[in-house]
């Protein structure tokens, strides 16, 4: 049977959230932001992010496939729903709830820079390094994780914990 050992409050989270919508808040003050969610796992983490922003950004969502039903990525990469906004010109900040071996990442911004935005940076809820195979630059992280399978906060193992208020590492 699986067992969920606790790594990061509620408390926590929404604590380093809010830092993190001021910093952003203040590196992009006066500028116009899009932000761009990868569903489905960020898409709690975006949420509560804007509304602490107090810089109005538009908001678009891509879908990237890894993993599948499996607990490690498969290394092959899939864009599954594309940006509908343009950034053309824009800073575009992506949000992330995990970056884990890096290949998603660095295939999103790769597909991201072919639309000539002013700028892509990162937002990740959590850097977790244990299997990076690919180094991505991450600007604004909110936690670095050294290993476990992590879920809930939208973080999910096979779509199950995604609406859990904390993150555990689930032991399988």
């Amino acid at each position: 049977m699986s067992e969920l050992v606790p790594v990061l409050s509620q408390t926590d989270i929404q604590e380093r959230v809010k830092s993190l919508a001021h910093e952003i808040s203040a590196d992009y003050a006066g500028k116009s932001l899009v932000v761009i969610g990868v569903l489905k796992g960020a898409f709690i983490f975006l949420a509560d992010i804007v509304r602490h922003m107090s810089v109005p950004a538009q908001i678009d969502f891509v879908r990237l496939a890894s993993y599948g039903a499996d607990t490690k990525s498969s290394g092959k990469v899939r864009l599954t729903k594309d940006i509908e906004l343009d950034i053309k010109e824009k800073d575009v900040l992506i949000v992330e709830d995990i970056i884990d071996s890096g290949l998603t990442l660095a295939f999103l911004v790769e597909h991201l820079q072919t639309f000539n935005p002013l700028s892509v940076k990162v937002c990740a809820l959590i850097d977790k390094i244990e299997r990076r195979e690919k180094e991505v630059a991450v600007d604004y992280t909110g936690f670095t994780i050294e290993s476990g399978f992590l879920v809930g906060y939208g973080l999910d193992c096979n779509e199950d914990y995604r609406g859990l208020p904390d993150i555990n590492n689930l032991k399988l």
